[in-house]
C-alpha cells in the first residue's frame, strides 16, 4: 500500500471527481476497496464531498449541465466499486420515489435530479413521466420511501401535483412521507400553497434539499 493516509485517498477521490476524471475515480476505489479501508466514508466524504464542490461549482457558473453529467457518472461508477467493499447493504440516506406527475411527458429535467440523487447517496424509485398521483402513493407506501418528489415543466399540470398531496392527506398518510415537488414553472410560493415540504429548482438544490430534509427526520426519529 503506497504512504498516502486514509484521509489523501479520500481528497483524491473528491477531486478526480471535480476533475471529471473518470479512470482516476475508479483507480482511487479500487485501491480504497483493496486495501480495507472506509468504504462508507469514502462514498460520503470522498464522493459526496466531491459533488458538493461541483454542485458550488455550477452555482457560480464555472460548471455547466454537460459538467454536472460527466461528474455524476464519475461518482456512479467510482460508488459501484465501493460498495462492493461495504459488509453491509450499500450506504443510502434515504429512499426517493421519483417521477413527472401525471398530463407531463416531459422527463429530461427529472432524469438529471434522479441521477444526482443516486450519485448523492440516495435510493431512487424513478416512476417515469406521466405518473398518477394513486402510483405515486401506491409506490411509495410500497416501497416504504421517505420522501415523494414530484415534477413537471408544464403549467398546466401543476395543478395535478396537489392531487398527490390531497391523495395522502385522504388516505391518513401525510405524516408518513415528505412532498418534494420542482420543474421550470413551480415556485417557492407555489409549494407553500399546495403545502409540500420543500422545493428545488435545480438538481444541485434537490441534493441539498433532500440533505437537509433527511437530515431532520433521523434526528426527530432518536
Amino acid at each position: 500500500m503506497t504512504e498516502l493516509t486514509q484521509q489523501q485517498f479520500f481528497e483524491q477521490l473528491s477531486q478526480a471527481v471535480v476533475d471529471q476524471d473518470e479512470t482516476l475515480a475508479e483507480k482511487i476505489a479500487t485501491i480504497i476497496v483493496r486495501n480495507g479501508l472506509d468504504c462508507a466514508k469514502a462514498i460520503e466524504t470522498g464522493l459526496g464531498g466531491g459533488m458538493a464542490k461541483v454542485g458550488q461549482l455550477y452555482e457560480t457558473g464555472e460548471y455547466f449541465i454537460p459538467d454536472l453529467l460527466v461528474c455524476a457518472d464519475t461518482v456512479q461508477n467510482a460508488a459501484a466499486i465501493l460498495r462492493t467493499g461495504l459488509l453491509q447493504n450499500p450506504l443510502s440516506k434515504g429512499r426517493v420515489v421519483l417521477g413527472t406527475i401525471f398530463g407531463d411527458t416531459h422527463d429530461i429535467g427529472k432524469n438529471i435530479v434522479a441521477l444526482f440523487l443516486n450519485s448523492a447517496g440516495y435510493e431512487v424509485l424513478d416512476l417515469g413521466k406521466d405518473v398518477s398521483a394513486h402510483l405515486f402513493v401506491d409506490e411509495a407506501v410500497k416501497w416504504n420511501a421517505d420522501i415523494i418528489a414530484v415534477s413537471t415543466l408544464m403549467t398546466t399540470t401543476m395543478k395535478n401535483i396537489k392531487e398527490v398531496i390531497d391523495l395522502l392527506v385522504a388516505e391518513n398518510k401525510r405524516n408518513r412521507f415528505r412532498v418534494m415537488v420542482g420543474g421550470k414553472p413551480i415556485s417557492h410560493d407555489f409549494a407553500t400553497k399546495i403545502k409540500a415540504d420543500g422545493y428545488a429548482n435545480n438538481a444541485v438544490q434537490a441534493v441539498k434539499l433532500l440533505d437537509d430534509t433527511i437530515s431532520k427526520l433521523r434526528r426527530n426519529e432518536r
